[in-house]
């Protein structure tokens, strides 16, 4: 027994569970309400739906598909004591944590990749005078799947971390709401206490390493990664981030949301395995 057979062993469960359908629904009733409401426009922007599910599906929906479909994967079993029925066959802890990711990985890529093809479907049907460009549909697709697998990693490794269903659910609140929405949207996120700090002790700083701040977050990295999908011309000093450093291109914002893949996780891996199972 091995990662694999413990995410088969897991899909069957999460796949049942009603409560990580509902924001998968949510993002679908608000694909098609922007499909809608681009049918009523004179000039239908194919672009413009794709930004209002980055900015306002995106942001807020997906974070919280993922961690709603990952935050009681480990602790949950944890509190009721069956992973420790699961540790007495052959599987290692770290074939447990990685077989969970698997698993709600699957769950939440299936839901999404459904959803965007739902969002096809009203394309064609709600707007057919609209020219929908696939190839830059595709990349807005892939880089949604990377910004949805970090938020799986970081709810997989809090609840690998934490032994009870109760911290598991704190640790998931507090990360949405402080690396999401403190993070990059309230006047008190790092971006405007660095520059409160650099201001009063008179210290020199250029806007690129405040935006850099910004885009140590998740949605931080995913929002100034969208110019991989979005050509210059439609959306200028809207999406990505404009600025010439390295650390600020599209493609550094890929590097940025792989890290909350990996670093999470691998200290996911490290506290449960030197956690006291009881």
């Amino acid at each position: 027994m091995n990662a694999i057979s413990v995410a088969k062993r897991d899909l069957l469960d999460v796949r049942r569970a009603k409560l990580i359908w509902v924001p998968v629904a949510l993002y679908v009733l608000f694909m098609l309400l922007f499909y809608w409401g681009q049918s009523n426009s004179m000039n239908p922007s194919f672009y413009r739906i794709m930004l209002s599910l980055a900015t306002i599906g995106g942001v807020l929906l997906i974070p919280l598909v993922a961690l709603v479909a990952a935050y009681l994967s480990v602790a949950g079993e944890r509190e009721s004591g069956s992973v420790r029925y699961q540790l007495s066959l052959p599987v290692s802890r770290t074939d447990v944590v990685l077989g969970k990711l698997l698993s709600r990985v699957s769950v939440v890529s299936g839901a999404l990749l459904a959803s965007f093809a739902i969002g096809l479907v009203a394309a064609w049907t709600l707007v057919p005078e609209m020219s929908v460009e696939y190839g830059d549909y595709a990349v807005f697709v892939a880089l949604t799947l990377l910004y949805a697998l970090a938020y799986v990693s970081i709810a997989v490794a809090i609840s690998a971390a934490t032994a009870s269903r109760s911290r598991a659910m704190g640790g998931a609140i507090g990360f949405f709401f402080v690396f999401n929405i403190i993070w990059n949207f309230l006047p008190i996120g790092p971006e405007y206490m660095a520059r409160f700090v650099f201001e009063e002790l008179g210290l020199s700083y250029a806007d690129s390493h405040l935006e850099f701040i910004f885009s140590l977050s998740p949605t931080g990295a995913y929002l100034n990664g969208l110019g991989l999908a979005f050509p210059a011309e439609q959306f200028p000093g809207l999406v990505g981030s404009g600025f010439d450093v390295f650390y600020l291109q599209e493609w550094f914002m890929l590097v940025i949301l792989v890290a909350w893949v990996v670093v999470p996780l691998g200290l996911g891996i490290w506290r449960f395995r030197r956690a006291d199972l009881g």
